[in-house]
């Protein structure tokens, strides 16, 4: 009776909306993001958004630049409203309205292979430094590491198969030859204790049926970061920066580690450029080459 009641409330235009993103598989973060953006713009209306105009559109954003709102989250408005303009209400005029804030993107914070060894060694349980060695041993944005199940662990082909990946995009991700054993170990500890199970999450939640959160992981890597005397501030995200580099350092060509990341720009992967301190160590400048000023030191002075 409960649930009958709830899809009542639904509103046809919100019900199309949920539609629209549940053909083209958003994810439930996305989806839910999406929901709340296109209730800000229908609270600012205080009308249903379908009736908007141009005008509203851009008294909107004003407004939101008014409130003193972060640029990614005005950013992120402008991509729900888009599409619900868009495909849900048929208005590209409205969407053409919509102005995308530029934003000096920060360079990624990195950790040195010898952090990122003492962070993983100071995690309090076999289940965080298995999570967290997936996250840097493969790469995986953190969401994709709670998304994943003991089926998507290929130890014939060495791969793990993303099948969340950003924008709903399926993948498959490499499986370091040391990372197996471990969650090999995971597996037996895990079935042990009750929480593991054929077919399920990989790294199931308190509630076994549910995988970890995204924020339980978030808090397992500050923590560790902190056990570990790392006074940067770092999180998941920090341990993928972290292989792209190392990996770049390593000499991996920069579309190659495009492919890892699962980015769909190079221009996203070619940022760990500007982060590759042992690369830019290792080249010689021209300056050295000529060799003038190690002649001019054993020059005596006058």
């Amino acid at each position: 009776m409960t649930e009958s009641l709830c899809i009542a409330a639904i509103s046809p235009l919100r019900q199309r909306l949920l539609d629209d993103m549940a053909v083209r598989r958003f994810s439930r973060e996305t989806q839910r993001n999406y929901l709340r953006d296109v209730g800000r713009f229908a609270t600012f209306l205080g009308r249903s958004p379908h009736t908007a105009t141009v005008e509203d559109v851009r008294q909107f954003q004003i407004a939101q630049n008014a409130a003193g709102m972060p640029t990614p989250t005005m950013n992120a408005i402008v991509s729900a409203l888009r599409f619900f303009f868009t495909q849900t209400l048929d208005r590209p005029d409205l969407a053409r309205r919509l102005v995308r804030v530029a934003q000096p993107r920060n360079l990624p914070v990195v950790l040195s292979r010898d952090e990122v060894a003492r962070l993983l060694n100071a995690t309090v349980c076999l289940k965080h430094q298995a999570a967290l060695s997936v996250a840097y041993g493969a790469g995986l944005r953190v969401a994709e590491v709670a998304a994943l199940k003991i089926s998507d662990i290929d130890s014939e082909r060495m791969l793990l198969r993303v099948e969340r990946g950003k924008g709903g995009r399926y993948r498959n991700a490499m499986l370091p030859a040391d990372l197996l054993p471990l969650l090999r170990e995971w597996w037996k500890a895990g079935r042990q204790q009750g929480v593991m199970h054929s077919g399920g999450w990989l790294f199931p939640g308190q509630d076994t049926m549910r995988p970890i959160s995204t924020r339980q992981l978030h808090r397992v890597v500050v923590d560790a970061a902190r056990a570990a005397s790392i006074t940067r501030r770092v999180g998941p995200h920090t341990l993928r920066h972290s292989f792209a580099t190392h990996l770049l350092e390593d000499g991996v060509d920069v579309r190659v580690i495009q492919v890892l990341l699962g980015h769909s720009r190079l221009e996203t992967t070619a940022l760990y450029t500007k982060v590759a301190t042992r690369t830019v160590r290792a080249v010689i400048s021209p300056l050295d080459r000529l060799g003038i000023l190690a002649t001019t030191q054993a020059r005596p002075d006058g």
